[in-house]
């Protein structure tokens, strides 16, 4: 059978969810008010956390962090994606689909570890207060910053290459929103069986052990908060977590489905809808979650909007 990846000049055409669908204007129009929406809640609530002094500390910077991460990720998949539906032209290149799944698994791979660092960051200001800065002193957070994007850029340059290094059939048709592991190994002419094998593995490994110390982490929560005297410190202690477990419900919901469960468990179909969920939606509700729910974060947007935006309406 003729191989056609032998070079850079080769493509694929991705047929996204956007042609499938039996309203595609309406789903385009959809997915670009997400997008303009994810753009501006996670500049903004970035600009808010970068600005305000008094947000200085662990929990909202782990947070900056989460909403950079999802200000890139949403914008390696959806711009490609709309622009392609309008010029009606969904063709990318070998090299440009190998730069697309190495952006996308390095952005989704670092915000499944840092939701781990932010579950510990819960756990230590709520179950150890007097101990918060010293425990999440500048240097632990830098640490739990340079891990998450360090283990994530290793994992996706090691799995980016692997992938692309297979040869490729005539099928050029990927039945995927954006250029990822499965839906390219399916056109593969070559045997991916332990290849496949190892993917489910690392996806695994990435999901469990962050997942693991999350849900160790807010049963010691759980326990401190119910024996705290004050039942606005539990109101308060409660509504600051459910805000991250929400957060973390969606994201690892979806990449649960995507790369721990057997691909005969869940057509392309689906998998194109879930891919939409975590790279679309979720970085466009994450921030809202956040935010409305936050009150130091509201003072804060106040206090920026007060000082930096609103006084311009007095110079003219």
């Amino acid at each position: 059978m003729e191989l056609w990846n032998s070079t850079l000049t080769s493509g694929f055409i991705l047929m996204g969810i956007l042609n499938d669908s039996g309203s595609p204007e309406l789903l385009c129009a959809i997915l670009a008010v997400l997008y303009m929406l994810a753009l501006t809640s996670n500049g903004l609530l970035l600009l808010v956390i970068t600005i305000d002094a008094q947000l200085h500390v662990p929990m909202y910077l782990l947070l900056g962090q989460l909403s950079l991460m999802d200000l890139l990720f949403t914008s390696v998949v959806t711009p490609k994606a709309l622009v392609d539906f309008l010029h009606k032209e969904n063709t990318i290149s070998f090299g440009g689909c190998a730069l697309q799944m190495f952006l996308a698994l390095t952005l989704g791979c670092a915000e499944d570890v840092l939701l781990g660092f932010m579950a510990y960051d819960r756990y230590v200001a709520i179950c150890h207060p007097l101990n918060y800065m010293t425990l999440m002193r500048p240097r632990i957070y830098w640490l739990m910053v340079a891990t998450s994007w360090n283990l994530a850029f290793l994992s996706a340059l090691g799995h980016t290459v692997y992938t692309m290094h297979f040869p490729f059939c005539m099928s050029w048709k990927i039945s995927h929103l954006l250029c990822e592991i499965p839906p390219l190994l399916k056109l593969a002419c070559a045997d991916t069986s332990s290849y496949e094998l190892m993917v489910y593995v690392t996806g695994v490994t990435f999901l469990l052990l962050p997942l693991s110390a999350i849900v160790a982490s807010y049963i010691l929560i759980l326990f401190t908060v119910f024996h705290m005297p004050s039942s606005e410190g539990r109101k308060k202690a409660l509504v600051t977590c459910s805000s991250h477990l929400i957060v973390v419900g969606m994201f690892y919901g979806a990449a649960t489905f995507m790369y721990v469960l057997p691909s005969s468990f869940h057509s392309p179909k689906q998998d194109n809808i879930i891919s939409a969920f975590y790279t679309i939606v979720t970085p466009a509700l994450n921030p809202l979650i956040y935010s409305l729910r936050n009150k130091e974060v509201m003072k804060a947007l106040r206090r920026v909007l007060g000082k930096y935006i609103l006084p311009a309406q007095y110079t003219f």
